[in-house]
């Protein structure tokens, strides 16, 4: 039985990927960094670590208590909307912390037994900002456009070992608390002076006509787990779907 490790289960695509991947018969490590163990089944093959990919002790406490895995998923991370202009470079290096530096940690904290073993796979999850600009999402889009430049040139050097890093490229679901976990206020961010070119995105965010659920993620993380074809982009949901085919 395989072992995957996911971080950032306690709600949307982290949550639904952790289901799938014990429904597919792995053994799954769902972290969170405040643990809730009933929103997942129980079953000797579901484990709940707390995790707070921005502090190295709790990482390596985490790996510790896992023990050797053949999978990671980075899913943790926090969205932002706004102006940039309006978001407080305290608030952009919070979203890098977790999005793009959180993502790093845990992927140079996992190479060693990968590399030993000659397997394994790093999945990151990104956004479909990264394959088409998006408005008021710059900071969001660059924490996410980093961690795609950093997949693409990871697998070259892991390839040498038998390690695979992939990239799975959500589009948008109004299902998840996107902005939910970013710790302030959307308001905040959309100044008197942006709100005219604000209206209608938002408004448009609010009718999209094509979404992601949380199911297209965990289905197209789980695929890219488990690819073998060198495969690096997988898009996930019929809005990155249609974005990556129109690129």
């Amino acid at each position: 039985m395989k072992t995957v490790l996911i971080t950032g289960c306690s709600s949307g695509y982290g949550l639904e990927t952790a289901r799938h991947f014990h429904a597919k018969g792995w053994s799954v490590i769902a972290t969170m960094r405040t643990p809730h163990e009933d929103i997942l089944p129980r079953s000797p093959h579901m484990r709940v670590v707390q995790l707070d990919v921005t502090d190295p002790d709790s990482i390596a406490a985490a790996l510790a208590a896992s023990g050797p895995i053949d999978a990671l998923v980075n899913n943790a991370g926090i969205g932002v909307v706004g102006a940039f202009e309006a978001t407080p470079m305290a608030h952009v290096r919070k979203i890098f912390d977790t999005n793009t530096f959180g993502v790093m940690a845990m992927t140079q904290a996992v190479i060693p037994q990968f590399r030993a073993r000659r397997s394994g796979v790093v999945v990151n999850v990104t956004s479909s900002v990264t394959l088409a600009a998006m408005p008021l999402a710059a900071a969001y889009t660059a924490s996410k456009t980093a961690i795609e430049g950093f997949t693409g040139s990871l697998a070259h050097e892991l390839a040498a070992f038998g390690v695979r890093a992939k990239l799975v490229e959500p589009g948008y679901a109004p299902s998840t608390r996107f902005a939910h976990n970013a710790g302030i206020d959307i308001a905040d961010l959309i100044p008197e002076t942006y709100a005219a070119f604000a209206g209608p995105i938002f408004e448009a965010f609010a009718n999209p006509p094509l979404i992601t659920r949380e199911g297209d993620v965990a289905d197209a993380v789980w695929q890219a787990a488990n690819d073998l074809s060198g495969q690096l982009h997988f898009p996930a949901g019929a809005d990155a779907v249609a974005l990556a085919r129109a690129g």
